[in-house]
């Protein structure tokens, strides 16, 4: 099976009908697959406007179904107006910031499936204790379950990029037990940008309250931190921010 394929196949085996925006799709590889799904109402996403213009003619989809522009400044509530899938090859200069955009609009995306620069896509589904576990890991596996599916070698493109590829798949959770969100995050940034130091020399940049030495896993760093561990540091730090 092709890698467009199975990329395509690991979105339809959890939605197999709905609105789905691919993102970036280039010389419509994806898109020619997604159309073949005939219970899923597609739109597509594309900065290029000569891309844009052929990808219009070659399938016949009318300018509602077209989002041109950048997709990190679209307004994707009022465009699409309920909930859709995402899917693409995304482009690696700005794929982490395509994942925090989906996060901003999380309720209305249930699942996403992209590939990714193989380094990103490890750190997105990377898990507690390892070099990857930062940021990014903490804030998308708060929102939800990300699994790393496959990686893609350089030789199935032309030409070869210099790196390796990551496929994921996100799969939002129903009800993900959070603190204050804005403080949840930046616990989580505070730590991670200073991670080698302990939680005690990283969390002072915060302004907490005294007794705030007095909170678990100070001896710790923050890619030791599970997320659940994260979640109950900041319900804790949240009754002593000032």
């Amino acid at each position: 099976m092709g890698i467009a394929h199975r990329i395509v196949d690991s979105l339809a085996s959890v939605y197999p009908k709905g609105k789905v925006l691919e993102i970036g799709p280039g010389a419509g590889v994806l898109t020619r697959i997604i159309r073949t799904h005939p219970s899923w109402e597609l739109f597509v996403n594309e900065i290029d406007r000569t891309l844009f213009e052929s990808l219009k003619q070659e399938f016949q989809l009318d300018e509602e179904h077209f989002l041109e522009g950048d997709f990190l400044k679209i307004n994707l509530e009022n465009r699409l107006k309920d909930s859709f899938a995402i899917i693409g090859n995304f482009p690696y200069n700005i794929s982490t910031q395509i994942v925090f955009r989906i996060l901003e609009f999380r309720q209305y995306v249930p699942y996403c499936v992209g590939m990714f620069q193989k380094e990103v896509a490890e750190r997105i589904a990377a898990p507690p204790g390892s070099k990857t576990y930062g940021i990014t890991s903490v804030l998308t596996q708060a929102y939800y379950t990300v699994e790393y599916l496959f990686t893609v070698p350089e030789h199935v493109f032309i030409p070869p990029p210099k790196v390796k590829s990551g496929v994921i798949r996100m799969v939002r959770k129903p009800n993900p037990a959070l603190p204050d969100e804005k403080l949840f995050f930046k616990v989580v940034k505070a730590t991670f940008n200073q991670r080698r130091k302990t939680l005690k020399n990283a969390l002072k940049s915060l302004p907490l309250q005294p007794g705030w030495e007095q909170l678990p896993w100070l001896d710790q760093r923050a890619e030791q931190l599970s997320l659940e561990q994260f979640i109950e540091l900041t319900q804790r730090i949240e009754k002593l921010y000032v």
